[in-house]
């Protein structure tokens, strides 16, 4: 009886122990609007691997708190689950890339620890509105849309 017991509360630490691994390293995000339209729909609810700016390549789709105004206050959006607000949306320029047209024209290259960034939907408020987002403000790279396809 007591080697069922022991097999027992191995697995449930086992089970635990890669409960929290999975949680520091994944999050499920809701997106809540129509900036990464055709490609991600309001209510859509995709996995998230958190990722640094040095992991992130052209062409993800990332998600990242909005850059502060000059005054240092977030910029409007919706609020997340969690109170902070996070906005959805797909890498275009890294640190040291050539500034795509329309951005900040005081520079000719990204800056180091900034990314550019766009929504799919053309309608988006992206970095041609808001400039260049911080990478130290990134959650981490959208992987798949739970449900559907890998994005």
């Amino acid at each position: 009886m007591k080697l069922i017991s022991m097999g027992l509360l191995a697995g449930v630490l086992v089970a635990a122990t890669a409960a929290l691994v999975a949680r520091r390293r994944y999050v499920v995000v809701t997106v809540n609007g129509t900036s990464m339209a055709p490609t991600l729909s309001d209510g859509d609810r995709v996995l998230v691997r958190r990722r640094r700016l040095d992991q992130v390549s052209k062409g993800d789709v990332v998600v990242l708190e909005p850059p502060l105004d000059p005054t240092g206050k977030i910029l409007p959006g919706p609020p997340g689950t969690d109170g902070r607000r996070w906005n959805i949306k797909r890498a275009v320029a890294l640190p040291g890339d050539p500034v795509p047209p329309g951005i900040d024209g005081s520079v000719d290259r990204v800056p180091a620890g900034s990314l550019v960034v766009y929504g799919d939907n053309p309608h988006s408020v992206d970095s041609r509105q808001r400039g260049f987002f911080a990478g130290d403000r990134l959650l981490g790279v959208a992987l798949r849309r739970l449900g559907g396809s890998a994005l």
